[in-house]
C-alpha cells in the first residue's frame, strides 16, 4: 500500500521536479514510512511508501530494473506474487528484492501488456518504459486501488488521489455536469472515467492504458466478469465450492504480509464470517471494533454482536466509542482526506476507526463487497420481485432522486439531459449477465461498489496509513459468486449461502440478526449542531456565489431536515452540504500554479 504520482511531459520538456515535491505531501498520509521521486527528462515518477512486503531498502520506489530501462511506482498488494516470483525466475528473471512490486515489473519484461492478467490481488501502477518512450498505467479488477489523471496540453498528470492532482496545478475545476447529476443520484457514485471535475478522470476498473507524447490513448479492458450459470451444481456443491473459495481469498490475505494482519469487526455477518475462517485455521485474530452515540431512532453501536464474535474466537480485540462531539469536530478533517465527494454516513467512521487501529497494526482485513456480491442489500429482493423495464425496476428502488427531482435540486445551467438513466440502462442491458437480477448484480459489482463503499475504505484507511484488504473482493471469489442461481443471495433475508457457510462457526445471533448498517446517527439525523455546520455551508457566499443549487429546493429542505431521506436512507440535506464543504476545502482553497 501506497501513494503515487507522476507526471508525463508532452511538449519535449523536462519534468517538473518542483511539480513532483507539491504532489508527495498529498501522498504521504497513504505511505508514511518513506518517499522518492525518478525523472528521466519528460518523465517524473513520485512515491510514498507503506512498507509491509519486503520491509528492507531494496523495496523502496520508484523501482527501476537493473538496465535502468524501466522504472515503477505501485499502489496495492499482489498475492500471487511469490508464484509468479518462482515462474519467473525459471524464465531466467533475476531478482535484487523480496517485493512484490520488482515482481510486476519483471512481469512486465516477460509478458508486456498481458502482465495485468496474471496478477491476483489489488493494484494500481506506472511503469515508465524507456524503450518505447510510452508510459503504461493499469488498474485491478474491481477498482479497490484508486487511480486518477489529468491531461492539458503539455502534460499527463496521474496520481493516486485528487488532492496530489490538484497540488501539482493546471487542473481545470469547472463542475463536470455528468459528474454532478451521478453524484446526487446514484449515491455519491461517479463511474469512471468521469469525476465531479472536467479536468481530472479515473482509470476504470480492469483497464490499462498507454500514454506517449501523443498524451492518453484509450483505456483497454482486460477482464470481463460474467453473471451467467456456466454449469449446474446442487445447493451444498454451491456451499462448498464458495467456503473453499473464501477460505482462499482470506488465506492469500493473511499469509502476504510481512507485519501483522487484523480484522475490522463490525459485529455483522461479513466481518464476523473473516474472524471464523481466520481463527479456526491461523489461530488468534486482532479485532477492532468502533461505536458511536446513540439517536432516538438508531442505536450508534453494535457491540452486542462483535463482543459475541470476539468472545467467541477469543480474538485480542480492541473497541473505541466515539462521542458525537468528536464526530462533528473532526469532519473537516475526514473531508480533506476524501478524493472525491463521499455522502455515505460511515466514512468519517471509518476514519476515526483507522486512527486507532494504526497506532496497533498496519494491514486489517475488512467485509466490503460481501452485500453487493451476495445479495445482501434491502433493495434487492424488492427489485427482483417487481416488474416492468429494467431501468424503472431498478431506479424505483435505487436512485437518491429521480431526473425529476434532480431539475428541482440543481440551478438551469447544470441541466442538460437524464445521463445516469442512459448509463443505468446500458447497464443493465449487457450480455454478461443472464436475467435482470444478474445484470443488477453485475453493474453494482463492477461499478457502483467501486466508487462507493470500495473508494470510502480505502480512502479513510488510507489516511492514516493503515492497508484494507477486502477477501470478499478476490476476483476469483467474485467470478464464482456470479454464477451462482439467485435464489442462493436472496433468500433468507440475503446472503442465504453466507449465512449457511456460518451455521455452526459464528453465534447464531450475529446470523439470525437483522441486516445492520455501520450505525451513524448524527450524520444521518440532521439536528443541533450538526443542522448549524450544514445551514451555515449551504447559506455561505461561496455557495451561492458557486450557484450550483436551487435555493428553493435548499431552502425546503433546511425547513424540513428530518423529513428528506433517500431510498437508501440517506440525508438529502447532508448529500448537498457534503458536496459544497468537499469544493470548498479541495477547490476553493487551493492555490493553482500554472503547468
Amino acid at each position: 500500500m501506497c501513494g503515487l504520482g507522476g507526471e508525463l511531459r508532452l511538449d519535449n520538456s523536462a519534468a517538473d521536479l518542483k511539480r513532483l515535491q507539491k504532489m508527495l505531501p498529498m501522498l504521504e498520509r497513504r505511505g508514511p514510512d518513506d518517499g522518492d521521486v525518478y525523472t528521466q527528462h519528460q518523465v517524473g515518477l513520485a512515491h510514498r511508501r507503506l512498507a509491509i512486503i519486503d520491509l528492507s531498502t531494496a523495496g523502496k520506489q520508484p523501482m527501476l530494473n537493473q538496465q535502468q530501462t524501466l522504472a515503477i511506482v505501485f499502489n496495492g498488494t499482489i498475492y500471487n506474487y511469490p508464484q509468479l516470483r518462482r515462474e519467473l525466475q525459471q524464465q531466467g528473471a533475476e531478482f535484487v528484492s523480496k517485493s512484490d512490486t520488482e515482481v510486476i515489473l519483471k512481469a512486465y519484461e516477460a509478458w508486456g501488456e498481458r502482465c495485468v492478467s496474471r496478477l491476483i490481488g489489488m493494484f494500481a501502477f506506472a511503469i515508465w518504459d524507456t524503450k518505447k518512450q510510452k508510459l503504461f498505467i493499469a488498474r485491478d479488477r474491481l477498482g479497490i486501488k484508486p487511480l486518477y489523471f489529468s491531461q492539458t496540453k503539455n502534460s499527463f498528470l496521474f496520481a493516486s488521489n485528487t488532492q496530489a492532482l490538484l497540488a501539482a496545478g493546471d487542473v481545470d475545476t469547472e463542475i463536470d455536469m455528468q459528474g454532478l447529476q451521478h453524484q446526487f443520484t446514484l449515491h455519491a457514485v461517479i463511474p469512471a472515467p468521469r469525476t465531479i471535475l472536467k479536468g481530472i478522470r479515473k482509470l476504470p476498473p480492469a483497464h490499462y492504458m498507454w500514454v506517449d507524447a501523443d498524451g492518453a490513448g484509450t483505456p483497454v479492458p482486460y477482464w470481463q466478469l460474467e453473471a451467467k450459470r456456466s454449469h449446474q451444481r446442487n445447493e451444498q456443491e454451491w456451499v462448498d465450492e464458495i467456503t473453499q473459495a473464501l477460505q482462499l481469498a482470506v488465506d492469500r490475505r493473511l499469509e502476504i504480509a510481512d507485519v501483522p494482519v487484523g480484522v475490522l469487526l463490525s459485529g455483522g455477518l461479513d466481518s464476523s464470517l473473516l474472524v471464523a475462517l481466520l481463527a479456526q485455521k491461523h489461530g488468534r485474530v486482532n479485532t477492532y471494533s468502533v461505536g458511536f452515540e446513540d439517536q432516538p431512532e438508531e442505536r450508534g453501536h453494535e457491540f452486542e454482536y462483535s463482543n459475541a464474535v470476539a468472545d467467541a474466537f477469543d480474538t485480542r480485540h480492541h473497541r473505541f466509542h466515539i462521542p458525537n462531539e468528536q464526530v462533528l469536530q473532526r469532519l473537516p478533517e475526514a473531508i480533506q482526506q476524501m478524493p472525491e465527494p463521499m455522502v455515505a454516513q460511515d466514512a468519517v467512521a471509518f476514519y476515526l476507526l483507522a486512527e486507532q487501529v494504526s497506532q496497533d497494526i498496519k494491514v486489517v482485513q475488512s467485509g466490503q463487497g460481501a452485500d453487493e456480491v451476495f445479495g445482501g442489500y434491502f433493495w434487492y429482493p424488492k427489485m427482483a420481485e417487481a416488474a416492468g423495464d429494467p431501468l424503472p425496476r431498478f431506479a424505483s428502488h435505487y436512485f437518491d432522486r429521480d431526473y425529476a427531482e434532480y431539475m428541482r435540486t440543481v440551478t438551469p445551467n447544470y441541466i442538460d439531459k437524464d445521463f445516469t438513466g442512459s448509463l443505468v440502462a446500458k447497464a443493465l442491458n449487457t450480455s454478461c449477465a443472464e436475467t435482470f437480477i444478474d445484470a443488477v448484480f453485475h453493474f453494482d459489482v463492477t461499478t457502483l461498489i467501486v466508487d462507493d463503499p470500495v473508494k470510502r475504505v480505502d480512502s479513510m484507511t488510507m489516511a492514516w496509513g493503515l492497508e484494507a484488504r477486502v477477501p470478499f473482493l478476490d476476483h476469483e471469489l467474485v467470478e464464482l459468486a456470479m454464477q451462482m442461481p439467485v435464489e442462493l443471495k436472496l433468500n433468507d433475508g440475503g446472503k442465504a449461502i453466507l449465512k449457511k457457510i456460518a451455521r455452526g462457526l459464528l453465534p447464531d445471533k450475529v446470523i439470525d440478526r437483522p441486516k445492520g448498517y455501520f450505525p451513524m446517527p448524527a450524520l444521518k439525523y440532521v439536528r443541533g449542531a450538526f443542522y448549524d455546520m450544514v445551514r451555515d455551508c449551504l447559506e455561505s457566499s461561496a455557495c451561492r456565489n458557486r450557484g450550483i443549487f436551487s435555493r428553493v429546493y435548499v431552502d425546503q429542505l433546511l425547513n424540513e431536515p428530518d423529513q428528506h431521506h433517500t431510498r437508501l436512507q440517506g440525508s438529502k440535506l447532508w448529500h448537498l452540504a457534503l458536496l459544497e464543504m468537499w469544493l470548498q476545502q479541495h477547490v476553493d482553497s487551493v492555490a493553482y500554479p500554472s503547468g
